[in-house]
């Protein structure tokens, strides 16, 4: 029987910010990454050796133990290579997942790049006695906000007047956002509401949240991971133009998407 230890890193949402009116899905305070080790394993020396590596790396409470064990060969110390095989610079790797079938190793996801995507390589070979193979499909990905933003491309997200309904205009740019955070994975995403500073301000911070909530909820209903988002209300306290003008408050009253960390 043929032996498959897969690793996959996926990403959960836990994150609050001080500054204005924040909501998440946890109500916790502390980002958290969840990486799945699933596949069957020779023995349960190598199952301990496997998740006592990954508690190492990414810390105990984000690695999720689905692996089996039995009925399986390993390859000569193979429990000692994948020991060396897990490094902590597979935390540079985003949507990544490593497959270990015996002696052929494969890996995937996005990393920053080139000389990133060589280097995880290069120590991985440097790490196995040359039986091994590693199927090297890390690819060389913009920067997820840098694509966010893209998208958005300064586009004002509407909404009807003093309510948090999306116009049929607003709602049109939302499925573009839906598509480009599918693109990237689905990653953590905080999704922030703005408004002008004509009124109350604290009508405005309220405002402003249920704005990012809507087109929260928005993104759900089209799929988007409901732990990958968190909506936050900044009302009038970060313009990006003068309150002035029309113009200038016009693009005041907006939603923006950043990058948790």
């Amino acid at each position: 029987m043929s032996m498959i230890f897969r690793i996959s890193i996926l990403t959960a949402l836990c994150l609050f910010c001080p500054y204005a009116v924040a909501q998440n899905t946890t109500g916790a305070t502390h980002t958290t990454k969840e990486v799945v080790a699933s596949g069957v394993v020779p023995d349960e020396a190598a199952r301990s050796a496997i998740l006592t590596r990954l508690r190492d790396i990414y810390g105990a409470n984000a690695v999720i133990d689905r692996l089996e064990v039995g009925g399986v060969v390993p390859p000569p110390n193979w429990t000692e290579y994948m020991s060396k095989l897990l490094g902590p610079n597979l935390k540079q790797i985003r949507g990544g997942q490593l497959q270990v079938n015996g002696t052929q190793i494969a890996l995937k996801g996005t990393v920053s790049n080139e000389a990133q995507r060589q280097k995880i390589v290069s120590d991985m070979a440097t790490a196995l006695n040359p039986t091994y193979t590693v199927d090297n499909a890390l690819v060389v990905g913009t920067s997820a906000q840098s694509t966010l933003d893209q998208t958005l491309s300064n586009r004002v997200i509407e909404f009807e007047v003093g309510s948090a309904t999306l116009t049929p205009t607003g709602a049109a740019i939302v499925d573009e956002m839906e598509a480009a955070i599918k693109r990237l994975g689905s990653p953590r995403v905080q999704i922030i509401g703005h408004t002008d500073s004509s009124g109350d301000r604290m009508s405005n911070v309220v405002l402003s949240l249920s704005r990012a909530n809507s087109v929260r909820e928005y993104l759900i209903a089209k799929g988007v991971p409901e732990a990958s988002m968190s909506a936050l209300g900044a009302g009038p306290d970060r313009p990006i133009a003068t309150n002035d003008t029309q113009e200038g408050r016009a693009k005041n009253r907006r939603i923006e998407f950043r990058l948790a960390n």
